[in-house]
């Protein structure tokens, strides 16, 4: 039985077409996109051919990835720009395998880790949950390289193995295969390197595209705004969950959106290896009260998109019940071991990497936290090795921040914000300075409720 439906027909024609290579430069579609003109379905997807085949070179792709970035997208060249990348490889079929199929995906943020817990919950409530996630994305960490910080985890499975996972535990976390939207692969690494990461067209075809291709029934959104989010304002990231909620539809599939704070770190930990164990805290009936709830949460809607369930809130106590009656904590276990990875890391996370030096980096002033600048901190992350600033460097899955304060939280001067964990000390002053420097701190508590989840759309 093969895996994937057939690659669609506007693909094919490029990939076969001589005459559009011939008629179409990358120069002129690049100096039309500069110009803020609109690109035709063929002109979208002669770059998306041309460049996953090799034929358009990174300098090219990139300037035309910035004159988006700065001219946006129109409605229809999304539609193009998203179908292009989902037909540039494979459509998975999972209709084969038990029950719904559904996923979850979060634009990124700080401290965002909730992957690995709200699968192996979801998956244990009865659902199939093929994740196919990306890596660290300018500021902000990668699933797969959360994953990779356990020994031996491969992320890299072919579609069988994918297959024989999600078969056996009702969930698998893989990286892209060659088979699986190969534009966007490409795309998305470049997209980093060249700091075109925060545009609404960009982002929405590059989820969507990966997301489509998995074979899901359904799909829920974490769309973060905030300081530590791509999108910064509130208006952007509801247009941006829109226009996904609208692709998604349009291709048959059930979504919903949740607008999420990112105002702050989610959680305490941010890194790689002491995000897994803030995870295993978290599946092990602890963990931070913000990062337990929004995985709640998202489970619980997961639950009911994929019709296990009547209710959200029916949704959120079996969400509930899988972490209490340990089943959620014996699934993630199974599934490290079924990828290759040493699941003794959920009962002893000190298998894990752990860095050699930590730090403490002591509050200014005293007062109380009355916001953060928290894309520093995943900038601060990434410069002591936690991130990537080219899209071939290596992460180090050791170094990490765990925060000691919140907005809200009151601080005396010299008392700990954040302590680093770090292996090697060049940039380290550099690191400590973006931390200290992006905590605001004010004489009077700061007013009002600050709510998690802002907004639902889709529903």
């Amino acid at each position: 039985m093969r895996t994937f439906a057939p690659l669609a027909s506007a693909f094919q024609n490029v990939l076969r077409s001589r005459d559009v290579h011939t008629r179409m430069r990358a120069v002129d579609l690049i100096r039309k996109k500069r110009d803020s003109g609109e690109h035709s379905r063929a002109e979208i997807d002669f770059l998306v051919a041309g460049y996953t085949r090799g034929e358009i070179p990174d300098y090219q792709m990139a300037a035309w990835l910035m004159a988006v970035w700065l001219r946006g997208m129109s409605r229809s060249e999304l539609a193009a720009l998203t179908e292009a990348m989902l037909y540039s490889g494979e459509v998975l079929n999972f209709s084969d395998l038990p029950g719904k199929k559904v996923d979850k995906h979060s634009t990124g943020g700080i401290g965002d880790k909730t992957s690995l817990i709200l699968a192996p919950i979801v998956a244990a409530g009865g659902l199939t949950v093929p994740m196919i996630s990306g890596r660290g994305l300018g500021h902000t960490g990668g699933t797969l390289d959360k994953l990779e910080a356990i020994p031996g985890f491969d992320v890299n499975l072919s579609l069988q193995q994918f297959r024989h996972v999600l078969r056996e535990c009702g969930m698998g976390l893989i990286g892209q295969t060659k088979e699986i939207a190969p534009a966007d692969k490409k795309i998305y690494a470049l997209r980093d390197a060249t700091s075109t990461v925060e545009n609404i067209g960009l982002i929405c075809g590059s989820i969507m595209s990966k997301k489509l291709a998995e074979g899901i029934d359904a799909l829920v959104l974490d769309v973060k705004v905030g300081s530590g989010a791509f999108m910064k304002r509130e208006e952007d990231a509801v247009n941006l969950a829109e226009v996904m909620i609208e692709t998604g539809k349009r291709m048959g599939k059930k979504v919903v959106a949740l607008i999420t704070d990112m105002d702050q770190p989610l959680g305490r930990a941010a890194g790689h290896a002491n995000e897994v164990v803030e995870c295993i805290e978290v599946l092990s009936g602890g963990g931070p009260a913000d990062l337990r709830e929004l995985s709640l949460e998202l489970s619980a809607w997961m639950f009911y998109l994929g019709e296990r369930v009547k209710s959200v809130e029916e949704g959120r106590r079996l969400a509930e019940t899988m972490i209490a009656t340990g089943q959620a904590k014996e699934k993630f276990k199974q599934s490290i071991r079924l990828q290759s990875g040493d699941s003794r890391v959920v009962d002893d996370p000190q298998r894990l990497p752990t860095p050699r030096s930590r730090v403490d980096v002591p509050s200014p002033a005293s007062g109380f936290i009355s916001g953060t600048d928290c894309q520093q901190f995943g900038i601060a992350l990434a410069i002591l090795g936690g991130g990537r600033e080219k899209k071939e460097d290596t992460i180090d899955h050791a170094v990490g921040l765990h925060f000691h304060k919140r907005i809200g939280d009151r601080i005396q001067k010299g008392e700990s914000l954040a302590t680093i964990g770090y292996n090697a000390a060049t940039r380290l002053e550099e690191a400590k300075a973006l931390i200290a420097g992006n905590f605001f701190i004010a004489q009077e508590p700061p007013t009002g409720k600050r709510p998690l989840i802002r907004r639902i759309l889709g529903a």
